[in-house]
């Protein structure tokens, strides 16, 4: 029986390090890799070993023929990505039991390599995959640094309590808390002195400012931006319980990627659904008295072109209480003349209705994908009333969440490009000495998993420079000494 993969995939590729038949796709080195939605098992080539499910952090693989439900449909998923193809001459990584490869040395450290001081700020997944490379493959001091009391940082703090898999992942990092050579210190801001108690400072401080929409009325009380509600329902200590206000019948959501479908979700859910995950108690009690029934996800461009993953759109369409805004002609043809495993197929079989925006929502909970729609101005004298969107159509609203995309926050004593919200760097370095990891370092692009490699080229970065006698002469001659930080 072949293994499949299914909606929680982290694509950290942990379990194609461990495959012997190279029967998942796509790997590190592929050119689809990190562009996917997700990994996938070649059912024709799996051995059913199970070493896969073993590595996996975030308990997303089983055998195809024990997943039910909702997971069911990852079978086919899985299959569908080998079709047509021949996996085996498209790779570019040999597996063991074909084709044999030369051995590959990603690094060369010199023998007589001098432990090196390093602060790691932040403890989400950049920062931690940093941390792992530094600990595993080096003989590093690691003093890994947040500002906040409890470490984690997206994984605690931004998956969506009701993917508890996912948030297992943190499991996998905190196993590095108690390293012998790493020494933890939460509640405290980073400051220019680790510059002058170690040898090397990575910032791994993510992307946490919203993206402006730039249209007028959007500081009016009633819009939130995306990153407020995600801290809120999972009980970030920055935000208050009743930081979201939810007497409103219908919510708009401008955006259609994965943290606006986690939004969509938790606002329509059955809260009983929420008791016993990760949810903040508060939060879990307001939700029980909710107002909320509709909730409106608006995308600029077609079903086609959705920003969410197939992944998340189908754990929402599973619950039901799916609607499409059949508003646009063009969206029944996308949605109709869609092949198997594009975007816009995904919408084939939910429910399209004309809604009449004018009117509160039926009686129930449901989420309305609107696309081909994009935010003109948020309406309402002293808080929002409503949205104004192309076309001259008002959405009675009375509530608006901005979840149009992350930029990340200058940070102090470092250079910071504003139309990127990044600090500038050449692979992860700064200067030297100084490196960056993550979403400040590339942008809010890709997952969880995509930080592995993007923290590995930063290790890389500072590795090349440490063996170089790049280090500023202050921090070189402490290599070969004592560390002022242990």
């Amino acid at each position: 029986m072949a293994f499949a993969i299914t909606q929680t995939c982290c694509a950290d590729a942990s379990c194609v390090t461990v495959c012997p038949v190279n029967c998942i796709h796509p790997t590190p080195g592929e050119a689809d890799f990190g562009t996917t939605d997700m990994l996938y098992v070649d059912p024709a080539t799996c051995i059913d070993c199970g070493a896969c499910a073993d590595a996996c952090p975030v308990d997303a693989i089983s055998p195809a023929g024990d997943l039910t439900g909702p997971l069911k449909v990852y079978e086919q998923i899985n299959a569908e990505y080998y079709a047509g193809r021949d996996v085996l001459a498209e790779a570019t990584a040999a597996p063991n039991f074909h084709r044999w490869s030369p051995p590959e040395f990603g690094r060369v450290l010199p023998s007589d390599f001098a432990a090196l001081d390093v602060a790691v700020v932040g403890t989400g997944p950049a920062g931690m995959y940093a941390v792992e490379d530094l600990l595993l493959h080096t003989n590093s001091r690691v003093t890994l640094i947040d500002r906040l009391e409890t470490a984690g940082g997206l994984i605690r703090y931004g998956v969506a309590p009701d993917h508890p898999s996912t948030k297992k992942i943190g499991e996998t990092f905190a196993r590095f808390h108690d390293h012998p050579r790493l020494r933890l210190r939460l509640g405290v801001e980073a400051g220019p002195e680790l510059a002058a108690r170690h040898d090397a400072v990575i910032y791994a401080v993510g992307a946490t400012e919203a993206r402006r929409l730039g249209v007028p009325g959007e500081d009016l009380p009633g819009s939130l931006p995306a990153a407020t509600v995600v801290n809120w329902y999972n009980g970030h200590p920055d935000v208050r319980p009743d930081a979201v206000d939810l007497s409103a019948e219908r919510v708009v959501v401008v955006g259609t990627g994965n943290v606006a479908l986690d939004i969509a979700r938790i606002l329509t859910a059955d809260p009983e659904t929420l008791a016993g995950t990760a949810i903040a108690p508060a939060v879990l009690a307001r939700l029980r008295s909710s107002k909320v029934r509709e909730v409106v996800l608006l995308a600029r461009r077609g079903p086609a072109d959705a920003a969410y993953t197939r992944p998340e759109l189908l754990a929402l369409a599973a619950r039901g209480h799916l609607v499409v805004d059949a508003h646009d002609p063009r969206v029944a043809a996308e949605i109709d003349g869609a092949a198997a495993g594009e975007q816009a197929a995904l919408l084939k079989g939910v429910a399209r209705e004309e809604v009449d925006w004018s009117s509160p929502p039926p009686d129930g909970r449901r989420v309305v994908l609107r696309f081909h729609s994009s935010p003109v101005a948020f309406t309402g004298d002293t808080e929002v009333r409503g949205v104004r969107v192309t076309g001259d159509v008002e959405i009675t609203a009375g509530r608006v969440v901005r979840a149009a995309g992350f930029r990340g926050v200058p940070v102090p004593g470092l250079p910071f490009d504003q139309a990127t919200g990044t600090v500038p760097n050449t692979a992860g370095r700064v200067e030297a000495g100084t490196y960056v990891a993550g979403w400040i370092k590339r942008g809010p692009s890709g997952g969880i998993g995509a930080n592995k490699a993007c923290a590995r080229e930063t290790v890389g970065a500072l590795l090349e420079d440490a063996i170089a006698g790049r280090l500023r002469p202050r921090r070189r001659a402490r290599i070969f000494g004592r560390s002022l930080a242990w």
